[in-house]
């Protein structure tokens, strides 16, 4: 992360690089082009400014631009929602957490709403990506022990590019790397200011050689729903459906809730998990190689406790 004027920049240049002229009905015209994409001065005209004034934005030098005009250069950029969302975080940031600011307290009534989903792997995503609140089935799905992480190591970037057991957990870890930048870089967008997050990008980027590089194409995520495939040292092969859902008074919190196909074999394996977490709960001492497992074909009539678990 760095200073505000630097960071619209670098998003609106990567922006403009990934158009033609063509693409945007301009004629495109003989001789190379010293930059790839879109000139400013090109994408000025399709945003139905003066190119000076587009400059200007682009080097952060407008902290009165209006809505409108935001707007106008998304579309002249092809930006889709989150692209245009995180643009006006750029232009004109607001939310600025406490300097100091470490605890992102989590509602009790929050926690008890996780823990009664026994059987549906669920967890509160805080600020920086940071997991503030799960319940054991969820910890069992991304094969960590959340309890026993330090608060500031309970993070998806570090989870996702830190952790070597990341790799074999999620089935396509670069769409699952790509997808955790640019949640990140949806919060960079909206909080400027935060250190702790400009430490967090500061690490990943020294220790992470993938990450650096997808930092620096400016991606930003924010997909509410979909599915993703998990190779569970356990239970084996999920596919699970994920819904993200905001929290009603916790504007900075998000729960990831993951789901079955009723009566496929993610969802038999899932009610093992679930079972098996639940064992363990009451007998901290119960061995996880004990644990039944899925039937992988998916076949109903299979028995899914018949024989031990194989050494994952």
């Amino acid at each position: 992360m760095s200073d505000t004027p630097a960071d619209i920049g670098e998003f609106l240049r990567s922006r403009r690089a990934r158009l033609r002229p063509e693409d945007a009905g301009l004629p495109a015209f003989g001789g190379r082009r010293r930059v790839p994409g879109l000139r400013r001065e090109e994408l000025a005209q399709l945003a139905g400014v003066s190119a000076d004034y587009y400059i200007r934005l682009e080097q952060g030098r407008l902290r009165n631009v209006s809505e409108a005009i935001l707007d106008a250069v998304a579309r002249a950029l092809r930006l889709d929602d989150t692209e245009r969302i995180h643009l006006h975080h750029l232009a004109k940031p607001t939310h600025r957490p406490p300097r100091r600011e470490r605890r992102q307290p989590v509602r009790a009534s929050t926690q008890w709403l996780l823990d009664a989903l026994v059987a549906t792997p669920a967890y509160v995503l805080g600020r920086r990506l940071d997991v503030v609140a799960w319940n054991d089935l969820a910890s069992a799905v991304l094969g960590v022990e959340l309890d026993g992480l330090a608060p500031d190591q309970r993070n998806m970037g570090r989870l996702v590019f830190l952790d070597d057991s990341a790799r074999d957990l999620w089935a396509d870890w670069d769409a699952k790397a790509q997808e955790t930048v640019g949640g990140l870089r949806m919060h960079a967008g909206a909080y400027p200011d935060d250190p702790q997050l400009a430490n967090l990008v500061g690490e990943l980027s020294m220790k992470s050689p993938e990450f650096r590089r997808l930092w620096a194409d400016q991606h930003v995520w924010a997909t509410p729903h979909g599915t993703v495939d998990v190779r569970h040292p356990l239970v084996g092969d999920l596919t699970l459906a994920y819904e993200t859902l905001a929290t009603p008074d916790a504007l900075d919190q998000l729960m990831v809730v993951y789901t079955a196909e009723p009566g496929s074999a993610t969802h038999t394996a899932l009610q093992l998990l679930a079972s098996w977490t639940a064992g363990t709960a009451d007998d901290p001492t119960a061995d996880p190689v004990a644990a039944p497992v899925a039937d992988p074909t998916g076949d109903s009539a299979a028995d899914p406790f018949a024989g031990p678990l194989a050494d994952p």
